[in-house]
């Protein structure tokens, strides 16, 4: 794939290792909330809803019994990297503002294509998202755009995703928000952009070697 398709690694094996820095909010501060960023709430609901749809896609593709035991045993962390996933989104969206990066439809659907041509269709690439990195199909596009906006914001800070550089800018982003977890989904490392015992599995450098398939 050309190198203009390529995403971004944008979390390393470090991340999930990283120490805890920041403390965070009790349930008396924010009733009913999962997380705080900035002035927005992910509210338990919302959260659980988003968990919902990855069992019910996992239930459509794994009718069997014993094997969608089995996916659910694999995505055992589901609920805390799902939440990751929706605060790491807010964290980037405001740092790729800051930047002047924005993200349109047709770079999604040409990214998707590129990826569909090589997991070998639609079904193959939803199927393989699902799997691999916990994101439903109707979520898919909104994953390529946060995988997009990232990409689009190392090339503005002249870095890669991968370097002190960018994940400064999330930092940044982290602390300006303010960015605030229910302690029973962990805390929030503003330094790491990152939850401190878990990352998210469902990002992942999609390169010129293609798609990883499912195993």
């Amino acid at each position: 794939m050309h190198r203009r398709r390529r995403t971004a690694l944008l979390l390393t094996a470090a991340i999930a290792a990283a120490a805890p820095l920041l403390t965070a909010c009790g349930n008396d501060a924010h009733p009913g909330a999962a997380a705080v960023v900035g002035d927005q709430r992910i509210t338990v609901s919302q959260l659980e809803d988003r968990v919902g749809e990855v069992r019910a896609a996992q239930r459509a593709a794994v009718p069997d019994e014993a094997q969608y035991a089995q996916a659910i045993a694999r995505t055992g962390s589901l609920t805390r990297d799902t939440l990751h996933g929706m605060v790491l989104d807010r964290v980037l969206q405001h740092a790729a503002r800051d930047a002047g990066v924005s993200v349109t439809p047709r770079e999604i659907q040409r990214m998707r294509s590129g990826l569909e041509e090589q997991a070998g269709g639609a079904e193959a690439l939803e199927a393989a998202w699902l799997q691999q990195y916990g994101v439903p199909p109707q979520r898919l596009d909104e994953n390529l755009r946060l995988q997009l906006e990232a990409q689009k914001l190392a090339q503005r800070l002249g870095t890669e995703t991968g370097r002190p550089e960018f994940w400064a800018a999330l930092s940044e982003a982290g602390k300006d928000l303010g960015v605030d977890l229910n302690p029973r989904y962990g805390t929030w490392d503003v330094e790491k952009s990152s939850r401190v015992d878990a990352g998210p599995p469902w990002l992942r450098d999609v390169t010129s070697e293609g798609i990883q398939q499912p195993m």
